[in-house]
């Protein structure tokens, strides 16, 4: 009987437990205007002695519920990064639900705004494994088009000539848009970038030594543009609209350029939504002067050209994608981004030969008309899944991709040969139809392990798989009516197929850090070119490790090494043998038997404090790099793309930030490079070459009164060489910007002038083998432009994150 008691006395005082455990208090934190806060932390605490009990985050909505409290006295504190942070209580809790009022929290906003010089990012920020363009911030860059602002880069070498991009003077450079790699490249990609606005750009990294988790392509590294996205709760955007006028004498009246954007971002609940538009309008216009010789036995000429190229065109770009937070481990998202630009080009030229046969001099002329239209579309669809395996930072991520570029490139040129009395001899009209299709698919997937804080361990794979489809219908006019030229036009279809999987180690100790990387690649490609009859099939396996190593010298010092093998495939435009005629006296050509380019990079560097200094050795064979072939008896020059046998390049950069006042700060760059070129047999004859360059960049910015800011940027470029071609000038050019901020700094409006003193022009020469001609390139360079920039919405807690998809090797391959 006395067992029966005592239990039944256990039996209701545990019943007495639970009722006391079943209240509850429940909240929102949510903003002035009454959106809710996601991820707020909300810590309980039992008064009055103040102990702590419990903390949580709120949800996606602000909402939170402590659960299982006994009744009492209880304390609350609110606490958010940009926010005031705020305490409740006492909070007299009894049995059931206690609900709160709505809880609102104040920004720390206009707090900050009463600080008298207020933080600003650098123009140019160093970190251990990459330098970030912040272009966002900067007034420089406003009104510019995205290839103006690599210009003003530190070690970025825009090469407006052959339309390439350099990096530490080396070619061979992946460009990523977002972490998405464009399959464009060359004079697509240039395309691409000068009708991108500033307006459009957060910011730019430039990754010298990428890890063995990007994608082995690209040589010189990767420059990575990462447009605007704001990721706060709530709805916010970003409205921008900029003008430029070029200021250049002996150019055209028009050279007016406009663009205008709109960024917007909605996040609630369990949904981010986000999208861009933009449109912009663009003009180039340059004049080129070509100086060439040739010389036989028999007879000796001279060509002097003058081309006029006027380029204007319209650019048009949408991307829309969402965020969906299945749980709190679990995120989804798609993506769609699309772009068209629709380009026209009007090139005339003039051509003066003088010819000296038998001592006797003669001399006539071409005039040629060309002009072309080419519209260009192109279509990205991504799908994505994170999964959170654990607290300690264990996730999954998958990607697919889809990408598809088109260009249907309609030309006309129209020339008319005169003799040395000015009497019209002949006149020719040709056309060429040229269609371009890629379409990409590529999926990937990696894991990422960190056994400890000091421990981790990456791993992923990788499938992509291309096809190319190009077209030539070359067409000439006879006798009134067009007949197609089949002895030019042609067919060319290219498969190329990738496999990958790669895996980092990484361990840190208390003064080292070690990382570690293998990815190995396997590449099938196959060119057909169904005209000639001709297939051209590739298949190998290549393995590029990755080595990084640091080591703290002191509480403000270290140094750091790294080592990697990287690859540079022909791009798809390269590959493809048609001949594309330029003028009467001038051929381009496709190399389908050309080989990818390795290279051996090594890089040594010390930061003390912000000051740093590297050293750096990139050891590349079978260089792809482009070739002049000159005809004796035609004189027409073809040029083609062949690999080169070795080229070396030896580098120091050294960057040193300046604070000289509160108000005025001060950032260095400066790069010494050494070139060298050999080949054994480029086009019969033993090949060589070396110089030394350099390049320094600098920026200066003032935080003035009145929520003025003002900016100057000054870069430099000396003479230098690729390949066999030189670069004969320094060139160089300043930059002035200024800016107001109104409205709490929601609005701002800035004013700027580039290329002050009309310095930046290029001129160069190429002499080998049976070719000697000099050029001078004169483009548009001076522009003021006019900018307004508006943010709305709420811009204070952010939560989202970056995606990098699956076609980060296909993108920046499709032409040259």
């Amino acid at each position: 009987m006395k067992k029966i008691s005592f239990l039944i006395a256990c039996l209701l005082a545990w019943g007495s437990t639970f009722a006391q455990k079943n209240a509850k208090i429940s909240g929102k934190v949510m903003t002035r205007n009454e959106d809710g806060i996601a991820y707020v932390l909300v810590k309980l605490s039992k008064l009055p002695d103040s102990m702590a009990i419990k903390t949580i985050q709120t949800g996606f909505d602000g909402q939170f519920t402590f659960e299982n409290l006994s009744p009492g006295s209880y304390g609350l504190l609110i606490n958010m990064i940009g926010y005031q942070a705020k305490q409740l209580g006492p909070i007299i809790l009894k049995e059931g639900v206690h609900q709160l009022p709505p809880i609102r929290l104040e920004s720390l906003t206009k707090q900050l705004n009463e600080v008298v010089v207020q933080g600003k990012k650098p123009f140019v920020e160093r970190k251990a494994d990459r330098t970030i363009i912040n272009v966002e911030g900067s007034i420089i860059v406003a009104g510019s088009s995205v290839l103006e602002v690599l210009e003003k880069a530190p070690g970025v070498t825009v090469d407006r000539q052959n339309d390439q991009i350099k990096l530490n003077n080396k070619s061979g450079i992946t460009v990523m848009i977002d972490g998405k790699t464009n399959f464009l490249s060359g004079a697509d990609v240039t395309t691409l970038l000068s009708n991108m606005s500033s307006d459009q750009l957060a910011s730019i990294e430039l990754i010298t030594s990428p890890s063995a988790k990007y994608d082995a392509a690209g040589n010189a590294g990767i420059i990575n543009i990462k447009l605007k996205r704001n990721k706060s709760f709530g709805t916010n955007g970003n409205l921008s609209l900029n003008t430029g006028e070029g200021v250049q004498p002996n150019f055209p009246a028009d050279t007016y350029r406009a663009g205008l954007s709109l960024t917007l971002n909605h996040r609630v609940d369990k949904w981010n939504i986000y999208g861009t538009t933009a449109f912009n309008r663009k003009v180039n216009y340059s004049t080129i002067n070509v100086l060439r010789t040739t010389a036989t036995p028999t007879l000796a000429s001279a060509f002097d050209q003058n081309f006029q190229r006027n380029n204007t065109g319209v650019a048009y770009m949408a991307k829309i994608g969402a965020d969906y937070y299945a749980s709190e481990r679990t995120v989804i998202g798609w993506m769609v981004d699309m772009g068209a630009i629709r380009s026209n080009l009007n090139n005339n030229s003039q051509t003066f030969i003088n010819e000296r046969q038998s001592n006797v001099e003669t001399s006539n002329s071409v005039n040629q008309l060309a002009y072309s239209k080419s519209p260009v579309n192109n279509l990205t669809a991504n799908f994505n899944i994170r999964r959170e395996l654990d607290k300690n930072g264990k996730n999954l991520t998958f990607d697919v991709d889809y990408s598809h570029f088109n260009n249907e490139k309609q030309e006309n040129f129209d020339a008319q040969y005169y003799n040395q009395t000015g009497t019209l001899m002949q006149e020719t009209q040709l056309r060429n139809a040229t269609g371009a299709n890629i379409n990409a698919v590529a999926g990937k997937a990696d894991f990422n392990w960190p056994f400890s804080k000091t421990v981790n361990l990456e791993i992923g794979v990788k499938s992509s798989h291309v096809t190319t489809k190009n077209e030539l219908i070359a067409a000439q006019m006879l006798s009134g009516s067009w007949q197609n030229d089949v002895g030019k036009s042609n067919y060319f279809i290219y498969n190329e197929n990738i496999n990958a999987a790669y895996t980092n180690f990484a361990k840190e100790w208390k003064k080292w850090q070690v990382q570690l990387g293998l990815r190995l690649e396997h590449t099938h490609s196959k060119g057909n070119s169904i005209t000639a009859n001709n297939q051209v099939v590739r298949d190998y396996l290549s393995l590029f490790p990755t080595v990084f190593v640091s080591q703290a010298l002191g509480k403000n010092q270290n140094i750091r090494y790294a080592f990697s093998r990287r690859v540079d495939r022909p791009n798809y435009q390269q590959l493809n043998p048609f001949v594309f005629y330029m003028d009467p006296y001038a051929l381009d050509e496709g190399n389908p038997y050309l080989k990818p380019q390795f290279t051996y990079n090594f890089e040594v560097g010390y930061n003390y404090k912000e000051i740093g200094l590297s050293f750096n050795y990139a050891d590349t064979r079978d260089l792809i790099t482009q070739i002049s072939q000159q005809n004796e008896v035609t004189r027409v020059v073809n040029v083609i793309r062949k690999n080169l046998g070795r080229a070396q390049n030896y580098a120091v950069n050294l960057y040193v930030p300046v604070q000289i006042k509160k108000f005025w700060s001060m950032q260095y760059n400066m790069s010494v490079y050494y070139n060298k070129f050999d080949d054994n047999n480029l086009e019969g004859a033993a090949y060589a070459a070396n110089k030394v360059a350099y390049n320094f960049n600098s920026s200066q910015s003032f935080v003035l009164p009145k929520n003025f800011m003002a900016e100057l940027n000054f870069w430099l470029n000396s003479p230098r060489i690729s390949g066999v071609e030189q670069t004969t000038i320094t060139q160089y050019a300043l930059n002035a910007a200024v800016q107001k901020s109104l409205m709490d700094k929601k609005l701002k409006i800035r004013l700027g002038l580039d290329d002050i003193f009309l310095t930046n022009h290029w001129e160069g020469k190429l002499q080998y083998q049976n070719v000697n001609l000099h050029v001078v390139n004169h483009y548009l360079s001076r522009r003021a432009s006019f900018s307004v920039n508006y943010n709305f919405g709420n811009q204070n807690v952010k939560s989202a994150r970056k995606r990098s998809t699956a076609t980060e090797d296909i993108k920046n391959r499709a032409s040259q």
